[in-house]
């Protein structure tokens, strides 16, 4: 396995792999992103990671951008490009597919998506 040198970064991309996000083309979009990054001359300064579930399976394929804390739903391959330009290229995210974004006072649900069950009610 690698390890990277993470000095400069300024985006860490988690893509999930869950298995409804692979079901809705998780490898797809993973491989899209990763090639627009380098596309971009954005590997120094973005780094990605797959994730096995993130608890969103209604919103697959999800995709999440640190430090901002962006949840981002329903990611096609078309999609995941345009994050990678719009939002880690030119710091413009793509605000019809947030749906969820971290505030000062925690994580909000955004755009009226579906809430789903509180980690309090799933225990």
């Amino acid at each position: 396995m690698a390890t990277w040198n993470l000095n400069g970064t300024k985006h860490h991309v988690f893509i999930c792999n869950g298995s409804s996000c692979m079901r809705k083309g998780g490898e797809e979009v993973t491989m899209a992103i990763r090639e627009e990054i380098t596309k971009c001359g954005l590997d120094s300064v973005v780094h990605t990671s797959r994730t096995r579930c993130n608890g969103r399976c209604q919103d697959a394929c999800v995709v999440i951008v640190y430090p901002e804390g962006m949840w981002y739903e329903g990611v096609t391959e078309n999609l995941g490009r345009e994050i990678v330009k719009e939002h880690l290229q030119h710091g413009k995210p793509i605000e019809r597919s947030i749906s969820y974004r971290m505030t000062d006072v925690g994580m909000q649900l955004q755009n009226n998506r579906p809430i789903g069950k509180t980690k309090a009610a799933a225990k």
